[in-house]
């Protein structure tokens, strides 16, 4: 009986044993599977990160060159108005200069000789600044008068400064050879010739 109960006693034991080490290997064996999802998830997210870290990197940098060539175009164009503010300021100087020079007379009278060459009048009246016609005015009727040029009257008007106005048909029409409008139109003519060269420099 003794001995039946000691064999009873170690099935008891080893049963025991040998659930316990299932119950063991068990727990081992989920604890590994839950391990490798949170790494695998881990992995994951980090992957994530490096991804958006690159996406913002790269975006970051496309924004850096961005801001650069724009930064360029800017300076670019600064430099185009600069000169073209240059160029006209030279010009209006040289402009004032001629027609402040005994020159004003003879460029008078080669404009007043080819009007009267073209168009289909009698009367010219050549309109000056009222200090500018004080100071030209014998010297501009000499020219005109070495040119045998008649019906040609000279007035004053002070609406402008330098340079003069040709009018026709009693005033009715007007061709403007003010310094103001003469400096417009050659910055009209050169600027886009100073684009195209500061272009071809870039």
């Amino acid at each position: 009986m003794e001995i039946h109960l000691n064999e009873l006693i170690d099935k008891i034991k080893k049963d025991g044993v040998e659930v316990a080490e299932n119950e063991a290997k068990a727990i081992v064996e989920n604890a590994k599977a839950e391990a490798e999802k949170i790494v695998a998830a881990a992995e994951e997210k980090a992957k994530e990160i490096m991804e958006q870290a690159k996406a913002e990197n790269a975006k970051n940098q496309r924004s850096g060159e961005e801001a650069i060539t724009q930064a360029g175009r800017n300076l670019l164009i600064s430099f185009r108005q600069s000169v073209t503010r240059e160029l006209g300021a030279i010009l209006s100087d040289e402009v004032n200069a001629v027609y402040s020079s005994d020159a004003l007379a003879e460029i008078i009278a080669n404009v007043v000789e080819a009007m009267a060459k073209n168009l289909d009048t009698e009367k010219l009246e050549v309109v000056l600044n009222s200090s500018v016609l004080e100071k030209f005015e014998k010297t501009v009727l000499s020219a005109l008068k070495a040119r045998m040029l008649k019906g040609v009257t000279l007035k004053a008007n002070d609406n402008f400064d330098g340079g003069f106005r040709i009018a026709v048909n009693d005033g009715s029409a007007y061709y403007d050879y003010s310094a103001e409008s003469v400096v417009k139109m050659l910055s009209g003519y050169l600027s886009p010739k100073v684009a195209e060269l500061l272009k071809k420099a870039e």
